[in-house]
């Protein structure tokens, strides 16, 4: 057995602006707010925690560094799209009209935070 495998998961997203995340997160996504401190802010997810860390020259990353598991993702993307979230397009992936790239039985499609981290719903 695993020393931490049992453990429960933490997530980090780096943010510039902690308010902004908060909105976004809390307001658009819909998360639970669990705690908040001088160094961050933390919602709940199914079986973990998303920590927000404010760092003011954060620069995002180019590949997802969250995303969530679904079993009808054409269904959550029109539900985040009605809430106002845009999915990225890749010119590199064959999408659909939802923005969804699949292969095989997976289907992912990816969003940004309005810091530029790139978020993912996925059924993989």
């Amino acid at each position: 057995m695993s020393i931490i495998g049992s453990l429960p998961t933490c997530a980090f997203v780096a943010v510039r602006d902690r308010e902004t995340a908060k909105a976004f997160y809390g307001g658009v996504l819909g998360l639970t707010l669990i705690s908040e401190d001088p160094y961050g802010v933390v919602y709940a997810l199914a079986g973990a925690r998303l920590r927000l860390t404010p760092l003011h020259d954060h620069q995002p990353q180019q590949y997802a560094v969250a995303g969530w598991n679904t079993a009808d993702v054409p269904a959550a993307v029109r539900a985040l799209t009605a809430a106002g979230i845009v999915f990225e397009r890749y010119s590199f992936l064959s999408q659909d009209d939802l923005g969804i790239w699949q292969s095989g039985e997976a289907q992912v499609a990816w969003f940004k935070d309005p810091d530029g981290n790139v978020l993912s719903l996925a059924s993989l």
